[in-house]
């Protein structure tokens, strides 16, 4: 027979392993038949007796938790702050009668926290009172509406409340509904005062069904006795009316658990007891031993039988199952070996069937992995590189256009695009609960989330969502389905907005996104990517986690910025005369006019923000050498305002300058005015600015009239003035004649020739002349602004 011939030739064949496994059957057996035969005994006595305690412990664990609940309501109730206050302060009758009430309500709530205790109540030994949950009652009363059932009487409930032992367990009756019931009671004496005066008694019950249902589990387990015993050795609860021979109790050692062996003259008995250390009680199984052993013959008895039949089965199939399930390995032995030769391996000669075909299938498995892992990887970079392709306008390449998104999967329902672009703003913000990535993988993790929220907010609205890494940003490519042309800006401007919120919200990642507008064709995905980025520029003016679209920028960009001459003049003065509040003023009054009310070229505002710093630096230097303390605290002041990512910041940035800058030119000039005339300096400028606002109507006011007024030469007054406010005296005469008549442009509808006379100015072109020096613009355009 070929199964005979294999034996012979192949010995390390799977056939042959077979077959001694299968012999092995029948040896060991019968080796574990002698061996269970001697040891079973030992064995069964052990596993019956860690079955026993088991579940005592079970029956300890139980009602042990339903007494330390009824130890801790009876902490609860001796501490009660109400109860202390009735039982040790001397109250008067009605405030007695009050806090009485009070308890009884409190009481209540008690009885609806602790529902596994069945009754409770604290006596009130000065006033011969029960206190209960909701009522109190004197103690006879008391005593018929709980314990009345015939088993306890009166004077034996007495006692037993007001013993001195400070905690005891015993047994009590408790009507319920008209039907008597056995209680374990808790009886916890309450402490005595430090005025002579009897105190009382909280007693806490528990239906005895309730541990009755826990000893039960023993009794159909084993079929032995359980009792409950208190600290006295006293039997408080038993499913048996025989007694504890008084030999056992004898016995009890002083460890938590252990057994005893009990021989009397009917029959012998094992005895398992537990100590508890949270009720200190002790609990006894008592257990004949012919009841257990009973079932242990059974079982030993079922094993030879079982055994026997083994050996006789197992000779019968173990010719038959060796042929049949040989032949499926033998077929893919086989296979595999053809399947080898056909890719050109040389075939190992191996005598075992199954370790040839082991190493052919994680051969063939590991192959198939790594090409999958591979294909994965370049799978995911050419999409990427083709995705980023075609955002910078690249079509052409080594394979066309529609097979190449053929082959990424990219399925275009139309030709109409718009692009997003996402700039996250501090990632290493950004929570993702996972303690063990690093930096870089959790801001690869923080991309593949945001790419997979993107697409899928895309694919909501019925259009396709592809997005691509493109430099230290995300741009997705949303390609529109055929319906709702008209609605198409205001659904990405509503993806961007649920993007912003759900990041922000889930993952605290801050988002910048700019919006391009719709393109048609795919030539068009580089201009909306171009788009997108202009858009993202006024990051810059708009500032950080805005949605930036490219449609509601400006359309036509500006060709200058406003800074004149005259107001670049005039926060050099103030910056000279360290004035920060006139300074700040003036450079408020630049930034409102340059961004308060439309979008500037970005480069434009780098522009701006760059001269406001050159004039500070103009200024510093024109005051003299500066000193190197200064320039030690600003090394960088270009690269400061460069790092700046937004108009607000820059502002930030310039306001702190210049508070410095003030601070130091104001230092300067304090210093010079200490040297001089300081004080009387001061007061003759404030008078001649007086005299200048009062009579800036008079049309022949000028240096040399206010010489004559002051009693000093024209020129000697203009310089002073020059040196302590940094501004020349016909300058200031003249901005406070604009500044009058700037007031009259706006409120009034005299003519500008009226106006002019009546802030000081003789002709008209005069006039003309100076507001535009210092306003920029003609009288008459400002009326038309100001309108």
């Amino acid at each position: 027979m070929p199964i005979k011939i294999n034996l012979w030739k192949k010995r390390q064949s799977v056939i042959f392993t077979w077959l001694v496994s299968y012999s092995a059957v029948f040896i060991i057996p019968i080796l574990m038949s002698l061996i269970l035969y001697r040891e079973s005994s030992d064995t069964l006595r052990g596993e019956i007796h860690r079955a026993n305690d088991t579940m005592l412990q079970q029956v300890r664990e139980t009602i042990d938790s339903q007494i330390e609940m009824m130890q801790r309501l009876s902490m609860e109730l001796t501490w009660n702050t109400r109860v202390q206050s009735l039982i040790y302060t001397r109250m008067s009758s009605s405030d007695e009668q009050y806090t009485a009430y009070q308890v009884a309500k409190e009481f209540q709530l008690y009885q609806t926290s602790y529902a596994s205790v069945d009754q409770f109540y604290v006596t009130w030994e000065g006033e011969n009172t029960v206190l209960l949950p909701g009522s109190s009652r004197d103690y006879q009363a008391g005593f018929e509406t709980i314990h009345e059932t015939g088993v306890i009487s009166y004077a034996d409930w007495l006692k037993l409340v007001k013993q001195n032992r400070s905690t005891t367990f015993t047994m009590l009756p408790r009507k319920d509904n008209m039907y008597s019931k056995q209680a374990l009671a808790l009886i916890t004496r309450l402490p005595a005062g430090a005025i002579s005066r009897p105190t009382g008694s909280v007693v806490v019950m528990a239906d005895v069904e309730r541990f009755n249902k826990a000893i039960a589990k023993v009794q159909s387990f084993s079929g032995g006795d359980v009792y409950l015993l208190d600290e006295a050795n006293k039997v408080l609860l038993s499913n048996t009316s025989t007694s504890l021979p008084a030999s056992i109790l004898d016995q009890l050692g002083a460890r938590e658990s252990g057994v005893i062996y009990n021989k009397t003259s009917d029959e012998q008995s094992e005895i398992y007891y537990l100590h508890s250390e949270v009720s200190k009680l002790t609990y006894i199984s008592v257990i004949p031993s012919k009841l257990y052993w009973q079932k242990a013959v059974y079982v030993r008895n079922v094993m030879y039988i079982s055994v026997a039949i083994s050996l006789v089965g197992a000779a019968f199939l173990t010719l038959f199952f060796m042929r049949r399930n040989y032949s499926p390995i033998q077929r893919l032995v086989q296979v595999l070996a053809g399947a080898e030769a056909a890719r050109g391996n040389e075939a190992k000669q191996e005598v075992n069937e199954l370790s040839f075909i082991h190493r052919a299938v994680s051969d063939t498995l590991s192959e198939k992995e790594a090409i999958r892992v591979q294909l994965q990887q370049q799978h995911n970079m050419l999409r990427s590189n083709m995705l980023a392709r075609l955002l910078k306008g690249r079509l052409d390449g080594p394979i066309p256009l529609q097979e190449a998104l053929f082959s990424h999967q990219i399925e275009l329902h139309s030709d109409h695009f718009a692009v997003l672009l996402f700039f996250m703003e501090a990632p290493e913000e950004v929570n993702i609960s996972i303690s063990s990535i690093g930096p870089y993988e959790k801001s690869r993790l923080g991309q593949f989330i945001l790419t997979n929220v993107v697409e899928e907010l895309v694919g909501m609205r019925g259009h396709r969502g592809y997005v691509a890494e493109v430099g230290d940003m995300l741009a997705c490519i949303v390609n529109f389905a055929e319906d709702d042309e008209e609605g198409r800006m205001q659904q990405l401007v509503s993806i961007s907005e649920e993007a912003q919120q759900f990041l922000l919200e889930r993952y605290r990642m801050k988002l910048t996104l700019s919006i391009s507008r719709v393109q048609a064709t795919i030539a068009g995905i580089s201009q909306a990517y171009q788009e997108a980025l202009d858009a993202m520029e006024y990051k810059l003016i708009l500032g950080k986690q805005k949605i930036i679209a490219y449609d509601q920028l400006h359309k036509e960009p500006m060709t200058g910025f406003y800074y004149p001459l005259q107001i670049e003049q005039r926060l050099m003065n103030f910056i000279k005369i360290g004035d920060l509040e006139r300074a700040r003023e003036v450079l408020d009054e630049v930034i409102e006019r340059n961004y308060g009310k439309s979008v500037t070229s970005v480069t434009l505002v780098r522009t701006l923000m760059f001269n406001l710093i050159s004039t500070m630096m103009k200024t510093i230097h024109e005051l003299g050498e500066v000193d190197e303390s200064f320039l030690a605290q600003h090394p960088n002041w270009m690269e400061t305002m460069a790092n700046s990512d937004t108009v607000k910041e820059m502002v930030e940035q310039l306001n702190m300058l210049l508070e410095d800058v003030c601070e130091y030119t104001a230092a300067k000039l304090d210093v010079s005015i200490l040297k001089g005339r300081s004080e009387s300096l001061r007061e003759l400028i404030f008078k001649v600015n007086v005299y200048v606002e009062t009579h800036y109507q008079d049309m022949d006011l000028n240096i040399g009239l206010l010489g004559e007024q002051f009693q000093l030469k024209a020129s000697y007054l203009s310089k002073l003035y020059k040196e302590q406010t940094g501004e020349g005296l016909l300058d200031y005469i003249n901005r406070v004649r604009i500044e009058q008549a700037k007031a009259l442009l706006g409120f009034t509808d005299q003519a500008i020739v009226e106006i002019g006379k009546q802030v000081g100015f003789n002709e008209a072109a005069s006039f003309i002349r100076v507001f535009k020096k210092f306003e920029g613009i003609t009288p008459g355009k400002f009326r038309e602004l100001r309108g």
